[in-house]
C-alpha cells in the first residue's frame, strides 16, 4: 500500500511541498472589566448554570459557550445574551473563566 505522500507525489511530480507549520490558534475572546455573573437556577426540575453580563460582541460570547460546552461535555444554549448550561457547573465554569482572564461574580446558592 501506498501512502497517500506517495500517491500524491506520483499524480502531481513536479510539485515541491510546502512547509507549513502549524499553529495552534488563540482564542481572541474581548475581556471586559465588569465581571460575568455565574448563576444556578432550575428549570422544569432539572439544574442549570447561566453566564449572563458579557458585554463583548454576541459572536464572542457563543465562541464562549462553545468552548465550556466542549469542555464540560454538556449541552446547552446560547439565547438572550446569556449562556446556558445543563448541569451545575459553577465551580468549574468559573476556574474555565479566571483561566481565560475574566472576572467572575458567583450569584445564589
Amino acid at each position: 500500500m501506498n501512502s497517500l505522500e506517495d500517491q500524491l507525489k506520483n499524480l502531481f511530480p513536479d510539485h515541491e511541498p510546502e512547509d507549513v507549520p502549524e499553529t495552534k490558534e488563540e482564542s481572541t475572546i474581548w475581556l471586559q472589566d465588569e465581571p460575568l455573573i455565574c448563576k444556578y437556577e432550575k428549570r422544569k426540575g432539572k439544574p442549570i448554570t447561566i453566564i449572563e453580563r458579557y458585554n463583548g460582541a454576541d459572536s464572542d460570547f457563543k465562541i464562549l459557550s462553545k468552548e465550556i460546552k466542549k469542555l464540560l461535555s454538556v449541552g446547552g444554549s446560547f439565547k438572550n445574551e446569556q449562556i446556558i448550561i445543563q448541569g451545575d457547573y459553577r465551580d468549574k465554569i468559573m476556574k474555565f473563566l479566571k483561566d481565560k482572564g475574566f472576572k467572575v461574580k458567583r450569584v445564589g446558592g
